[in-house]
């Protein structure tokens, strides 16, 4: 009897894999993607879509993100919900990106200034097949703050299907101080979208 549930096993555990697979691959399929209009609101949901592809949800509709830890791209251990409490601005970013270049200095420089606000940055780093890959782009831009090394998109898969969930790279979702999602742009931000995004939740009671 053991021996005819092994295949059966076998084959359940392929079929996740290739289920995953599967959903990365086609987040991969919009990796860099620039246009406008990817953002909407889909039926049954309590966001907004603003201007291009920046999505806004009112404080008591939010969904509470997924568990997200792991190791740094410096091998460091991280869990984002050690941040509970603060504004996480969570970047899902590739070296190999040239929006998430273009948007690297922006996101830096709010970073910087709004961190005695109670404002923590944390990227997620994907398909950059090496760490080595992401620590030089952290150090070209002068990146301070902590990225999560996720080359085969484990974490990204992790976002609720029908959420604010990440289709896009780069994507940056932000939560809120209860660690629920309260935006996501799935564009490369200015320093100036950015920041508006992030002066109505710092003000949030």
């Amino acid at each position: 009897m053991s021996t005819a549930r092994a295949p059966r096993r076998r084959s359940l555990r392929r079929a996740s894999a290739l289920a995953g697979a599967a959903a990365f691959a086609l987040l991969a399929l919009t990796a860099c993607t620039s246009g406008s209009g990817s953002s909407s609101s889909g039926s049954g949901t309590n966001f907004v879509s603003g201007t291009g592809e920046i999505s806004t949800v009112e404080q008591g509709h939010r969904e509470a993100a997924p568990a997200l830890s792991g190791k740094t791209v410096d091998g460091a251990d991280l869990s984002v919900s050690d941040y509970k409490g603060k504004i996480v601005v969570l970047n899902i970013w590739g070296s190999w990106c040239s929006p998430c270049r273009a948007e690297a200095k922006n996101l830096v420089a709010v970073a910087n200034a709004t961190k005695s606000k109670g404002v923590q940055f944390i990227g997620i780093n994907t398909r950059d097949l090496q760490t080595a890959q992401a620590v030089a782009f952290e150090k070209r831009y002068d990146v301070t703050y902590p990225s999560l090394y996720d080359p085969t998109g484990k974490l990204i898969l992790r976002f609720p299907k029908g959420s604010l969930n990440p289709q896009a790279i780069p994507t940056t979702i932000i939560l809120d101080r209860q660690g629920k999602i309260a935006v996501r742009a799935l564009k490369a931000l200015t320093e100036s979208e950015l920041s508006k995004t992030l002066d109505p939740l710092i003000a949030e009671k």
